[in-house]
């Protein structure tokens, strides 16, 4: 049970909230190569100062030019990556766009040139994110993750939409099971995760070995824990109450300021206060509030004013 690299989600703050509540894999946001070797101070955030310190920690990494690619590997096995995830999974434009992301499933040569250099540049396992294809006509993630294996790739995730599709429609977890069959390294299946009855069923229907989950996490960093327990057999631990849910978001809020900053601090974590009150009632008139707010302890009053009336009626 692995989570899944979000862009402008999977912070360290967030990687640290999710593994305190049990979860073991973890990926950093997807990291522009380019940008990476640069070392600039946004792309370093992205991952950490020391990926060890995370262990063990994925690092996502995309890019178009092999070269690039295999030193910006390079660079994170240094800093102490479990492994190197390479992205050819992304559908954003500004991505897709520059010839990286999902648009290499749409040249599998090339995608097969960064593959071999990255396996080549490191000694940390290498695996792949992938989606079933560019689109409907065009679905040859099998052809792609058998060049993956066949290059030294350990393990292999499949997000069962294609580019086209982008995020809309429903994840194709029967498709994921042809990936399954065409080879041998482990099949990590991706997308609509959202409980433990849909990761069940995602195991059923695509034979993976394992799933990833993504915006399923989102506000509830104990997610991936309760699908580890149903999957094993054992008992669940209960979704977090709402005085707990407050202790959390708030335990999450101070990593964020920590972090970031206490000025960028706010606005990064705002997002992520705002998942943490979804389902409740009044959700949307506390996010309205948190998007609004620029002074740090004005926010955990605001939390406070929400979460605890909920907390105590809920005890009564």
């Amino acid at each position: 049970m692995v989570l899944a690299p979000m862009s402008g989600v999977t912070d360290q703050p967030f990687r640290a909230q999710v593994r305190r509540f049990g979860a073991g894999l973890v990926v950093s946001e997807m990291i522009a190569s380019q940008a990476m070797i640069r070392q600039t101070r946004r792309h370093m955030l992205k991952s950490t100062t020391d990926c060890a310190a995370e262990f063990p920690m994925s690092v996502q990494i995309a890019g178009c030019e092999p070269t690039v690619m295999a030193e910006a590997a390079r660079l994170n096995e240094g800093r102490g990556a479990a492994a190197i995830d390479i992205n050819f999974g992304c559908p954003v434009k500004k991505v897709v766009g520059k010839l990286a992301g999902s648009a290499l499933m749409r040249d599998l040569s090339q995608a097969a040139r960064i593959i071999a250099a990255v396996v080549e540049a490191v000694r940390v396992p290498v695996t792949v994110k992938m989606r079933t294809g560019w689109d409907d006509k065009h679905r040859n993630a099998p052809e792609l993750a058998r060049i993956a294996e066949d290059l030294g790739v350990a393990m292999i995730a499949v997000h069962g939409r294609t580019r086209a599709q982008a995020y809309k429609g429903n994840a194709d977890w029967a498709y994921i099971s042809e990936i399954k069959r065409t080879v041998s390294v482990p099949v990590i299946a991706n997308g609509d995760i959202v409980s433990v009855a849909d990761a069940r069923a995602c195991l059923a229907s695509s034979g993976a070995d394992g799933v990833m989950i993504g915006r399923g996490t989102c506000g509830r960093p104990w997610f991936i824990s309760q699908v580890i327990q149903a999957i094993a057999g054992k008992p669940v631990t209960p979704t977090p109450g709402p005085a707990d849910r407050l202790d959390a978001a708030l335990q999450h809020y101070e990593a964020m300021l920590e972090h970031y900053g206490q000025a960028r601090g706010v606005k990064v974590a705002r997002k992520h206060l705002a998942w943490y009150c979804a389902e409740l009632p009044g959700a949307a008139e506390v996010r309205a509030r948190l998007f609004r707010l620029e002074e740090p302890r004005a926010v955990v009053e605001c939390l406070r004013s929400f979460f605890l009336p909920v907390a105590e009626r809920a005890a009564a």
